[in-house]
């Protein structure tokens, strides 16, 4: 069981390491990339060691590859496990997607068709991978840029039975529903609406680009107003749960990004 936790925090990237550091950040939890601290030893862990004594952190994931039909890598996981043991974070988190086969990580986080087969393949690695942790995970929902003939229900019906099924808890990404929504022509409140909200734990939030044809998530520009008003409606639905923004490209001032936070702080209460 992962016990609610409400609060606002943001993702550390290096180029604020010395902000976290030196600086009282008024944070409720900070997050970092799980894949930057899987070493042994070298100034990123020493930072995190740092901060942690600081802030509680989460550990989110990039290459767990939660979709991947040929299972999960082991010494990935053995690996993961040594650093939430160090860290103690609030909870391990990844993606619903697929990042690779066969030893080959794409970095990319790669869709899934919505079937009974993938259902089963997902549960089954999440499975593994809550053992080998040693903890229940969070699964964020994807932005995507393609969808599947073969697909036999909605993600968000996908992601209420993964749930159910697996134990696990949600990640909720609203910009993602926000982008997904735009490319796909569905109806994000929709989207909402079909989530078990007592399954989620985080939400992310986060800006997008204009590509050609579609919307890329980028998390290079603030958070835009139809995000906000996504995250309203995610908010009166939940209820306080710890919320997050995500900035990885064009990365602003610190103060900058504690100012968008305090956005999050006084929409949460509205909503």
């Amino acid at each position: 069981m992962i016990a609610p936790f409400s609060g606002f925090g943001l993702g550390m990237r290096p180029v604020h390491y010395q902000d976290f550091l030196t600086r009282d950040i008024p944070v409720d939890f900070i997050e970092v990339i799980s894949e930057n601290f899987l070493v042994d030893g070298g100034r990123p862990l020493h930072v995190l060691d740092q901060v942690r004594r600081r802030h509680p952190v989460i550990l989110h994931g990039v290459s767990m590859s939660i979709g991947a039909a040929d299972g999960l890598d082991r010494d990935y996981l053995a690996r993961l496990r040594s650093l939430a043991d160090r860290i103690d974070p609030l909870w391990v988190s990844d993606h619903l997607c697929w990042t690779g086969t066969g030893g080959f990580n794409s970095h990319d986080l790669l869709p899934l068709p919505y079937t009974g087969e993938a259902l089963e393949t997902v549960c089954s690695n999440i499975a593994q991978a809550q053992d080998a942790l040693g903890r229940p995970m969070l699964i964020e929902n994807p932005s995507s840029y393609v969808t599947f003939r073969d697909s036999e229900i909605s993600e968000w019906e996908f992601l209420a039975e993964m749930s159910r099924r697996s134990g696990c808890f949600l990640l909720l990404d609203v910009n993602n529903i926000y982008v997904s929504a735009r490319n796909h022509g569905f109806d994000p409140i929709a989207y909402l609406d079909g989530v078990p909200f007592d399954r989620v734990r985080q939400i992310h939030l986060a800006g997008h680009s204009q590509g050609r044809t579609m919307l890329i998530d980028t998390h290079d520009h603030p958070v835009p107003d139809g995000v906000w008003a996504l995250y309203d409606e995610a908010v009166r639905r939940v209820g306080p749960v710890a919320t997050m923004i995500e900035r990885d490209d064009d990365i602003p001032p610190l103060d900058d990004l504690l100012a968008e936070l305090d956005m999050a702080r006084q929409r949460s209460r509205a909503a």
